[in-house]
């Protein structure tokens, strides 16, 4: 156990944010906290980080955090730099401070053994030498490297000042000195927030293999999909550890609710059928014994709690156009966008009831587009022009975040003077401002609350085109699961821009993916430009192995290079294994892996179940009783722990593959 909350609780006045929460933090896992907006989530971090303190209550002995030794806890912060004149890479190679005084050292030791060859001096070298490759001192420098230039920093830019970078940039420059400096438990509160998808995929697999524990907080799905294997749910004010991915977590909270309800269900109906039986015969004679015998029965059964509901509650809008479009909605001829020079040229043809997701780089042009296509920045050259009856609603972040004194009911009354308070607190109210909420002022919304107002002015209007930018950030998993379900079930055409690629994946029909200045169209959407970048990476794959034995073959000399190369020879001669399928051998790792999952649920079920025996009052008494089900127990924990193993086991060889 490297980390561990016991019965932790946290208060700010007589606000209480989280009052029961077990965490526990184990080698090199790799944490999710996932919960609704001002659940506690980013109070969490601050607690494992130590920046606010444990609630104590009169008897603390069970509430307390317990460390395994003294691990470096990395939490990114807001930014301040202390010396905003210095360069990007001064900034960063801070980091390495530690790491260069210790080559430095180590240089000395080599040097000194030039000298005096003794078995003490050259024992404490090795030492020395061991260490430092463990700590990663031969590749730090590639490992720097290759930060700056997947967070999109150029050559150039290297050398510019950290005040001349924006807000979004400082945070990544910060990002990287986190992610150097390889804390034990490696704290990220949204990290994919100003990033891009390929940045993003990047970073994926870089903490997936990350050598030590990392937890997460993040509304990117498909992110925590493809990095977590626990995740921790924050629930009215509580949590509950599942382990595997976000989708093995809903899956998994679906079953367990399902379950509970269930006990729940058939232990009232078997209570009704009990007191209904005392209520019949404790007044006659020959069967009050037994009416107190089934009296007993319902007094010392071990009451199961109905199970708390999903907290699903979020924003809701029936809505549908007002009017219809043509079946043509926009055409979009070589249109060149871009301020002072060309970002990118767009050539489409949307038709009605279409969903156009929009992917790409920062800065590629994506959000220029969208603007260009509402009129506020002119074209470069090119045209673009609407079909008939096209009323269009448009949103982006910069809209949404506005300054304003007024309250919610004001803001919204002043678009839609022609309403009654009753009709715009009905429509507040299907965006989730509800009694006291619709008197805050603008400035005391938080960033979600701003995103939804903004769309409930949109949506009132009924459109038929929307035009999106990042509508889902700021929003919670359930906000972006209604947005989806909402705009797929709209009738309207859609043209958005998101990084949440599980967003695309379930809302586009079609995509267009802006790449170094020009854009490729995908009409049957995200799945065939997923399988275009899996047939890519495979490509790639396959290109390692040629260039690492050819590698060999020039490394070597003599009869290695020859056997060398009479191996290559004899495996060019060797029969192809054109039977090879990775889209099959994919398929079965995955029904394995769901055998085990299946498999492993129902022990963690069964081990629930024998949880619940030994706390049965009827068995307080009987010792034997008592170690025969805590021997289960151990069993059935013994069974769960293997097939951990072998899960995690296929998992990896479904990542690698």
């Amino acid at each position: 156990m490297l980390y561990q909350i016991c019965h932790g609780g946290v208060a700010f006045a007589d606000d209480v944010i989280l009052y029961d929460i077990n965490f526990e933090i184990r080698n090199t896992e790799k944490i999710a906290v996932v919960g609704r907006n001002g659940c506690g989530k980013t109070t969490l971090l601050k607690l494992i980080n130590g920046e606010v303190d444990l609630n104590k209550r009169d008897s603390d002995e069970d509430i307390f955090i317990a460390k395994s030794g003294n691990p470096e806890i990395g939490y990114l912060k807001q930014i301040a730099f202390e010396d905003p004149s210095i360069t990007l890479e001064q900034e960063i190679r801070k980091v390495f401070a530690p790491m260069e005084q210790r080559k430095r050292e180590l240089e000395e030791a080599l040097a000194a053994l030039e000298h005096d060859y003794s078995e003490e001096k050259v024992a404490r070298y090795t030492a020395m030498e061991e260490a430092f490759k463990e700590d990663g001192g031969y590749y730090f420098e590639k490992e720097y490297d290759v930060l700056i230039r997947k967070f999109g920093f150029s050559e150039e830019e290297r050398k510019k000042p950290l005040k001349d970078f924006s807000g979004g940039q400082q945070t990544k420059i910060a990002f990287i000195k986190l992610l150097l400096s390889k804390p034990d438990i490696l704290l990220l509160d949204e990290p994919t927030n100003h990033l891009d998808i390929t940045t993003i995929e990047w970073l994926e697999g870089y903490l997936k293999n990350y050598p030590k524990a990392v937890v997460v907080v993040s509304h990117d799905r498909m992110f925590l999909d493809n990095v977590v294997d626990v995740v921790y749910e924050i629930e009215y004010g509580t949590a509950k550890r599942y382990p595997g991915n976000y989708t093995n977590f809903m899956a998994r909270k679906k079953e367990n609710y399902d379950k509970l309800m269930k006990d729940y269900t058939l232990q009232q109906k078997e209570i009704a059928r009990l007191q209904r039986m005392v209520d019949r015969f404790k007044n006659k004679p020959t069967k009050v014994s037994m009416a107190h015998s089934k009296e007993k029965a319902i007094e010392h059964m071990v009451k199961i709690e109905a199970p708390d509901r999903f907290d699903t509650k979020t924003f809701h809008a029936n809505f549908q156009p007002e009017k219809e479009t043509g079946n043509d909605v926009l055409f979009v001829d070589n249109l060149t966008i871009g301020y002072d020079h060309p970002l990118s040229t767009v050539s489409l043809d949307l038709k009605k009831g279409e969903k156009l997701g929009i992917l790409g780089g920062n800065g590629l042009g994506k959000s220029t587009f969208l603007k260009t296509l509402v009129n506020q920045i002119p074209p470069l050259s090119g045209e673009f022009k609407y079909g008939v009856h096209v009323q269009v609603g448009y949103f982006d972040q910069q809209m949404a975040m506005y300054t304003s004194n007024k309250t919610v009911l004001e803001d919204y009354w002043d678009e839609f003077p022609n309403l009654t308070e009753t009709e715009v607190r009905n429509a507040l109210g299907a965006f989730m401002f509800s009694g006291d909420d619709v008197f805050k002022s603008i400035d005391m919304l938080s960033g979600g609350e701003k995103v939804r107002l903004a769309l409930c002015k949109i949506l009132k209007r009924r459109p038929n085109v929307l035009i999106l930018d990042e509508p889902t950030n700021h929003m919670d998993i359930v906000g972006k699961e209604t947005l989806e379900s909402m705009l797929s079930d709209y009738t309207g055409t859609l043209i958005f821009v998101s990084h949440d690629r599980y967003f695309v994946r379930k809302v586009a029909t079609r995509l267009l993916v802006f790449e170094d200045g020009t854009t490729h169209q995908y009409q049957f959407g995200y799945e065939e430009y997923q399988e275009k970048l899996d047939r890519e990476a495979a490509e790639a794959d396959n290109v390692r192995p040629a260039q690492a034995a050819l590698g060999g073959l020039i490394s070597n000399n003599g009869v290695k290079a020859e056997k060398s190369a009479a191996s290559d020879t004899d495996a060019q001669s060797a029969p192809k294994k054109a039977y090879y399928n990775p889209g099959k051998e994919r398929s079965k790792l995955e029904k394995k892996i769901q055998r085990v999952e299946e498999e492993l649920a129902d022990k963690e079920t069964k081990l629930e179940e024998l949880k619940a025996e030994l706390l049965r009052p009827e068995f307080q008494s009987s010792y034997s009783k008592l170690t025969e089900i805590q021997n289960e127990i151990d069993a059935m924990e013994a069974a769960v722990a293997e097939d951990m193993e072998v899960w995690e086991e296929l998992s990896q060889q479904l990542e690698a593959l």
